[in-house]
């Protein structure tokens, strides 16, 4: 049966088609501003030759930066990267505020923000403010999330009641904000509307969950002045950093110059075992034991006690709560301590030849496949 042609104007519409299928893997996109994340997906299809493509976590069209993609099988991979942690590079506008707490809402409000040399105590002066109220919001902190978030509110997401004119309050939950900090110094700007503003460049590191377009507001409200985010980079997912990634022109003229080849091998993916290795703690299997748990069988939880570190120890585990921009951290959630005998986290196993299995966890005396990877 033909599939349906991309919409004219997505960027899925002009890439070319992958002459092969790709193999099953993870797929790091840099995602350009505009396109949805949808988008990207959509034009990734394309260039794998397979609808079995999904993302592990979304990007605003805003957004740019990474999205780390699963093709074929690998898709089932995504679910323990979407509670990865995550860091983001962002430009925050003070003196403003905005319906969508971004630049893409109306503004509601414009305090103003004068120009660092000519506010009371100078650029020191707003410098250590600003310090201060970034110093604030770092740790262990409770977040309210954007209103205009996808979190469901009586079933109807809270972007959806924002935007037909509703009142939307979402109670506060916890996030980790690793670090919080300038990068350079304010830049005095003006707004189209005339208002001096200030602008300030940050380096976020936070758990999934974390709403950056929200510690925006709330460094605004902390100075009295109102802000609201104005670009926004996602820099790393996990172990898994942009400088990886490929641009969607640069994915297209690799499957164009693959398709011209004698023998074409289809869009290249980083493989679901090399993928699971950076993830993951990883056992080697026997060959009986990855029968087993090829098959969906519990095994001795023994076994675990021969798990090795993952290659990039940071946090991969939990799905995210529906709604979540990046993902929560919650009981399924480990860090680099919970690896090895006795941790809590998810383990990949491998067979003798090197493919992984499934993803285990310990329950109680047995190791039970929480994800079969292996080909039925």
């Amino acid at each position: 049966m033909s599939r349906p042609a991309p919409a004219a104007g997505s960027p899925g519409a002009s890439r070319p088609r992958c002459a092969v299928t790709a193999a099953d893997g993870l797929l790091l996109v840099d995602k350009p501003s505009g396109p949805t994340s949808h988008d990207v997906v959509a034009a990734v299809r394309r260039l794998a030759a397979t609808r079995r493509v999904g993302h592990a976590g979304t990007l605003d069209p805003m957004a740019t930066g990474l999205l780390v993609l699963g093709v074929g099988r690998a898709t089932r991979l995504l679910t323990h990267l979407v509670g990865a942690d995550k860091t983001y590079e962002a430009t925050v506008r003070l003196g403003q505020e905005t319906l969508t707490e971004d630049a893409q809402g109306e503004v509601t409000a414009s305090v103003g923000c004068p120009a660092p040399a000519a506010r009371p105590g100078g650029e020191a002066g707003l410098v250590r403010r600003l310090d201060d109220a970034l110093r604030a919001l770092t740790g262990e902190i409770m977040q309210v999330p954007s209103a205009v978030s996808a979190i469901k509110v009586d079933g109807v997401r809270a972007y959806a009641r924002v935007r037909s004119g509703q009142k939307v309050d979402l109670p506060a939950r916890a996030v980790s904000i690793r670090a919080l900090t300038r990068r350079g110094d304010p830049r005095p700007a003006r707004a189209g509307d005339g208002t001096d503003v200030v602008d300030v460049d940050l380096h976020v590191d936070c758990s999934s969950g974390t709403y950056v377009r929200a510690l925006a507001r709330d460094l605004g409200a902390a100075l009295g002045c109102g802000a609201h985010l104005t670009a926004l980079r996602r820099t790393r997912v996990g172990p898994f950093d942009v400088g990886e990634a490929a641009t969607l022109d640069a994915l297209g003229a690799r499957v164009e110059a693959d398709a011209a080849t004698a023998r074409p091998q289809g869009l290249d993916v980083l493989s679901m075992a090399a993928a699971a290795r950076r993830c993951f703690a990883s056992v080697e299997l026997t060959a009986d034991e990855a029968r087993a748990l090829g098959h969906g069988q519990t095994l001795s939880a023994s076994l675990l006690d021969r798990a090795r570190p993952p290659e990039r120890p940071v946090a991969c585990a939990a799905p995210a709560p529906e709604g979540a921009e990046a993902g929560d951290h919650g009981p399924g959630d480990y860090g680099p301590g919970d690896y090895g005998p006795g941790g809590r986290g998810v383990t990949a196993g491998f067979a003798p030849d090197g493919a992984v299995v499934a993803l285990l966890v310990r329950e109680g005396p047995r190791a039970r496949p929480v994800t079969v990877l292996a080909p039925a």
